[in-house]
């Protein structure tokens, strides 16, 4: 069994190399999510293990244990009385999974829906040692929303959740290896968690285990693990995308979050500068006649014009550019956190001198100063009066802000303008 150091930090099996980020003052705020998922000094965390070490973090050493956050009774209420359907729930064991139809049947008289959870089906899958995995709690239980939008805020990288519910002495997956980074939180029971370096670093999001399935099992077979270790409530792990995982529930009846983060990589911006591509006229041209894309020899032919195109396209890219095609594609990878339709249009009516508001939070933007001032968020962007600018960007700090405080502008004018950020949305009343 390797020894973890109290501070449950391990000693380097691959250090990171030239591609990986510093970090540095990358984590610079409170960060009370990421917190939660990490022991130690965050920056240190930012500049030594993300993307490139695993990391046990032990109870004591969190600030709290996670059954504010999920607990085995919550699962049996997701189970039994909120109507889940598919694809919010898989059921597996030792690696394979069970087809919908053995846990899913009709909802009953008033509502035509084929595959609803069959809370008496799934009773007895789990008594005879399958693995429920509840999906997507990041828009289903009410705690892991609020969790979610605070460690995607700030992490910087889409966030979703799953829960495992493992029965005494089981397992539900084999070794295997995700394409997006995870922080295991354990929630109830224990877990003995094995982890092995990566056979194949840094995967995509198109680059599955299943890919590499051979040496994932020999490598899982044959090579000492990074982290052998049983989970316990409160304790977390922090595994990279690529790095090889399995877990068996011990004694009792164990439950874990699984949290996953959807990295933002470099190469997400060599798609996105080949994107701008589109905007060349001479790359839009149709190939000849006849052209056989399979054909080396006739790609040979017209492939080092393509290249010398678009390496002219890539090299005049501005920053500018490239970040409003990254803005719509990943602002919206969490959604902001929910807003109350009727509470918040009740808002809007009742808006007057006093009223507190602020930034709804988990909404990515940006505030863009000029003659008209433009707040750009994820679908769309909003333009106002050059006037309105520092009214709008302290709006946008996420800070309290008082209609009547706002500078730069009258009372009516701000009454205006926090009516508009309402209803498009953008800030909520604080005293809903």
């Amino acid at each position: 069994m390797t020894t973890v150091p109290e501070s449950g930090q391990l000693p380097p099996k691959h250090e990171p190399t030239s591609h990986q980020p510093t970090g540095g003052d990358l984590v610079r705020d409170e960060c009370p999510a990421l917190r939660r998922c990490v022991a130690g000094d965050l920056n240190e965390f930012a500049s030594s293990y993300w993307g490139s070490r695993a990391l046990l973090s032990h109870g004591p050493d969190l600030p709290a244990p996670y059954d504010d956050l999920f607990s085995l009774e919550a699962v049996d209420e997701l189970l039994s009385r909120r109507g889940l359907r598919t694809p919010f729930l898989r059921v597996a064991r030792n690696g394979s999974v069970v087809g919908d139809s053995q846990f899913t049947g009709p909802a009953g008289v008033g509502a035509e829906i084929a595959d609803q959870v069959r809370d008496d089906k799934i009773a007895a899958l789990f008594a005879s040692g399958h693995t429920v995995v509840l999906q997507a709690l990041h828009r289903t239980w009410p705690a892991l929303v609020d969790f979610s939008t605070q460690l995607s805020a700030d992490a910087g990288h889409p966030v979703q959740i799953n829960a495992y519910i493992t029965p005494a002495e089981s397992q539900g997956f084999s070794a295997h290896y995700d394409v997006h980074d995870v922080f295991v939180l354990q929630v109830a029971g224990e877990k003995h968690w094995t982890v092995h370096e990566p056979v194949h670093v840094d995967p995509l999001r198109d680059q599955p285990w299943t890919d590499h399935a051979k040496a994932v099992a020999a490598a899982a077979r044959d090579k000492a693990p990074v982290i052998d270790e049983v989970l316990r409530p409160g304790d977390a792990l922090y595994v990279p995308r690529g790095f090889l995982h399995s877990a068996k529930a011990l004694g009792g009846v164990s439950a874990h979050l699984t949290v996953g983060l959807h990295t933002l990589t470099r190469y997400l911006l060599v798609q996105e500068l080949a994107g701008l591509a589109a905007h060349q006229e001479s790359l839009r041209t149709a190939l000849p006649l006849g052209f056989d894309p399979g054909d080396p020899e006739q790609l040979a032919e017209i492939l080092p014009q393509v290249v010398q195109l678009l390496t002219q396209e890539i090299q005049s890219a501005t920053p500018d550019a490239l970040a409003a095609r990254l803005r719509r594609r990943t602002w919206s990878g969490n959604r902001p956190a929910p807003l109350p339709p009727l509470a918040h249009a009740a808002s809007i009516a009742s808006v007057s001198v006093g009223t507190s508001v602020r930034l709804r939070p988990g909404l990515r933007c940006r505030v863009v100063p000029g003659d008209p001032v433009v707040l750009q968020l994820p679908d769309r962007t909003i333009t106002f009066p050059a006037i309105t600018g520092t009214a709008v960007t302290e709006l946008a700090s996420g800070a309290d802000c008082k209609v009547g405080n706002l500078p730069g502008l009258d009372d009516a004018d701000q009454l205006v303008l926090v009516r508009r950020l309402l209803t498009e949305a953008v800030v909520v009343a604080t005293t809903q």
